[in-house]
């Protein structure tokens, strides 16, 4: 036998991985980081989650008390079960969508503040 021992793997592991910590910087927060996008990220993905699941239980609930309440059998749950499906999908979508404003409503950037006494098309003939 040689006189040198077989370099130990474990420890070229640690010195590889500590260089690629290394180069990587502080660009790439670690999981357990207090990064605020991070948290918000996690934060909106909760909210999403629950959303979701709180309003499919809420409907199927809301179905089979009315079932309780009118004798109708599993009908109005299994109806307000896909309702709820229904009004789940949509939360999820406004949320990722980032749609903030009620169903109805404009956005404020979407009005033009600058046309005032400004005529519509329709309004074109009177004046």
């Amino acid at each position: 036998m040689s006189e040198s021992e077989p370099p130990d793997r474990l420890a070229q592991l640690g010195r590889r991985l500590d260089a690629a910590r290394a180069r990587r910087g502080d660009g790439q927060p670690a999981a357990g980081s207090g990064d605020p996008a991070l948290q918000q990220g996690m934060a909106v993905g909760l909210r999403i989650g629950v959303e979701f699941v709180v309003t499919i239980a809420l409907a199927t609930a809301l179905g089979w008390a009315l079932d309780r309440w009118l004798g109708i059998g599993p009908w109005g749950m299994i109806v307000l079960f896909f309702l709820g499906i229904g009004a789940a999908m949509v939360s999820v979508y406004r949320a990722v969508a980032g749609i903030r404003v009620p169903v109805g409503y404009r956005r404020a950037e979407t009005l033009d503040t600058g046309r005032q006494g400004a005529k519509d098309k329709w309004d074109e003939d009177e004046e």
